[in-house]
């Protein structure tokens, strides 16, 4: 009994040390994380190549949720918006889809845009519900139940090719297609917001001093595959043709408080967007100590639009065990396969093009389209 007591004083005092260890090093200054500064796997890169005639038929995938809460993300919205006023995207569908919030939050939010988007006469389409659980939890993808969104999606690809643009956990898609390998093959190609090289971590302060976690600040992790690993598995494994647009590329592009104000000015759904905006560029400046936001989905909308502003490259990738702190916690990741950097235990491989980097004109070319639009009837009207 006395030696089981001291065991447990033992262990709670290696606890205590422990914990203290931890808030210790949130202490230590980073200068900066693995995000593309430092030295990782290399990969050439070039612009991106068109890979569609225009008008590009487009199906988009969205778990959209902004103004839904301060750390809810709305670059689901900036990137719907953007594509809508693309006079070559045809846009043919929305689906929606758990993510970013919850079903019922993310179809709220898409109808509520779209709604916005159609009285200013932008490419407007139907949208349609889609799944509320990831396939974990649907059992598997040939038992889930099929949802308007994966119906709808299947008759649009049956009337010929499309690209898919996933911005949220790639669980409708992977529905809609296992066991089509004919709709599979009129996918011009699947274009999704996920995917890193080993070794990079998301941390958005990158060796500046954050408000929140004694200075270090959040470390974000690849949030749509997270939300749907068994998705992207299938998914991946359909070997469609597919581009990653991860988190890096997105670093060097940021939205501030003076695009939410012209956006504003503008009036309308770009006035929508921009209201929902705010509150998570407030978390970026209050928790992050940053006056702007990286806009991940917004990249994707912008390689869909003008693939030749993204810096890609044809690469392999792979779903494997996580590199970082998190694969010690038993999470795995989509990452970028080299023969310097080989998958340790690949669950699936596949080929992917993967676009880490952006044209030096890329924030100039969004933040026009976001506040000025491309509609020569706006224009004029400001012109009067």
């Amino acid at each position: 009994m006395r030696y089981g007591r001291a065991a447990l004083l033992a262990s709670g005092a290696l606890g205590f040390i422990g914990i203290g260890l931890f808030l210790v090093s949130l202490a230590v200054p980073v200068r900066v994380w693995r995000t593309g500064e430092l030295p990782t796997m290399p990969i050439p890169v070039e612009p991106g190549r068109p890979f569609s005639i225009t008008p590009i038929r487009v199906w988009i995938d969205t778990d959209a949720a902004c103004g839904q809460g301060r750390r809810t993300d709305p670059d689901d919205c900036l990137a719907i918006f953007l594509l809508a006023q693309q006079d070559g995207v045809e846009i043919v569908g929305v689906s929606t889809v758990f993510g970013n919030a919850s079903l019922r939050d993310t179809d709220q939010t898409t109808r509520a845009l779209m709604a916005a988007m159609e009285q200013d006469e932008h490419h407007a389409a139907l949208v349609y519900r889609g799944s509320s659980e990831p396939l974990a939890e649907e059992a598997s993808v040939g038992t889930a139940s099929l949802r308007d969104a994966h119906a709808m999606l299947r008759s649009a690809l049956e009337e010929g090719p499309l690209t898919l643009v996933a911005l949220g956990p790639l669980t409708n898609i992977a529905i809609a297609l296992e066991g089509r390998p004919r709709l599979q093959g009129n996918v011009t190609r699947l274009i999704a917001v996920m995917g890193r090289r080993k070794g990079h971590v998301f941390h958005p302060v990158e060796g500046a001093t954050a408000h929140s976690f004694l200075g270090h600040g959040p470390v974000f992790r690849d949030f749509n595959f997270t939300k749907d690993e068994e998705a992207a598995v299938a998914v991946v494994a359909m070997g469609l043709p597919m581009t990653l647009v991860p988190y890096e590329a997105a670093r060097d592009i940021k939205v501030g408080p003076a695009d939410l104000d012209r956006m504003v000015e503008r009036g309308g759904a770009a006035a929508w967007v921009a209201q929902r905006t705010r509150q998570w560029l407030a978390y970026w400046r209050e928790d992050i100590g940053r006056e702007g936001f990286y806009p991940f989905d917004l990249i994707a909308a912008a390689y869909v639009a003008q693939p030749s502003l993204l810096r890609c490259a044809d690469v392999s990738v792979s779903v494997d065990n996580d590199t970082w702190v998190f694969g010690w916690l038993g999470f795995r990741g989509l990452f970028v396969v080299s023969s310097e950097e080989p998958a340790s235990n690949p669950i699936v491989t596949g080929p992917a093009t993967y676009c880490p980097g952006v044209a030096e004109e890329l924030e100039g070319w969004l933040s026009k389209h976001l506040t000025e639009g491309t509609s020569p009837l706006w224009r004029q009207g400001r012109e009067s």
